[in-house]
């Protein structure tokens, strides 16, 4: 891989998980310019890590948690039982940020407008995303409070993706 000596910045458009190394080398080859990632889904990507023919996981590490999400929108729809009627809640949110802001967990009126729930200085794991989203519900009556017996058959024991657990030679650049 060549720099290109009369750019300014590299930008990078929809990449998949195979083609993730070659802007690593590219940074490597040419640290001082900027690389912009644009709509990479690297949440999506990084699932990939590990599996045949796709990069290693300590990618992540290494490369992946450098890269400073200055937009990021991820919708997500949820479903929830209840013991009262309606009995089946549906609701929906979106995790935003605009650089250099929080992350902002907003849950959908449905009303073609989002309220904001939480302000985070790192980007909650999905888990607690949506507890965010559950306890802003809570508030408002919507769902009740429930045991904690309950509330871990609802979850579970694992909230959080790989990357996002505390791992040995693990970096901290997810948060940012």
């Amino acid at each position: 891989m060549k720099a290109v000596e009369d750019a300014d910045m590299y930008i990078c458009i929809v990449a998949s998980a195979q083609e993730l190394p070659d802007i690593e080398e590219l940074s490597t080859v040419d640290p001082e310019k900027p690389i912009i990632f644009y709509n990479l889904k690297l949440d999506v990507l990084r699932g990939d890590l590990g599996a045949p023919a796709f990069p290693p996981k300590d990618f992540q590490d290494r490369f992946l948690s450098k890269v400073k999400p200055v937009y990021y929108l991820r919708t997500r729809q949820y479903s929830r039982s209840t013991a009262n009627p309606p009995f089946l809640i549906n609701f929906q949110g979106c995790l935003f940020r605009s650089y250099p802001g929080q992350f902002q967990t907003l849950l959908d009126t449905g009303t073609g407008r989002y309220r904001r729930v939480k302000g985070n200085d790192y980007r909650p794991p999905l888990g607690e995303f949506k507890e965010q989203l559950v306890q802003a519900l809570r508030d408002t009556g919507v769902v009740e409070e429930e045991s904690k017996t309950l509330m871990f058959l609802r979850t579970g024991y694992k909230t959080t993706t790989w990357w996002e657990e505390e791992r040995e030679n693990a970096s901290d650049g997810w948060r940012t």
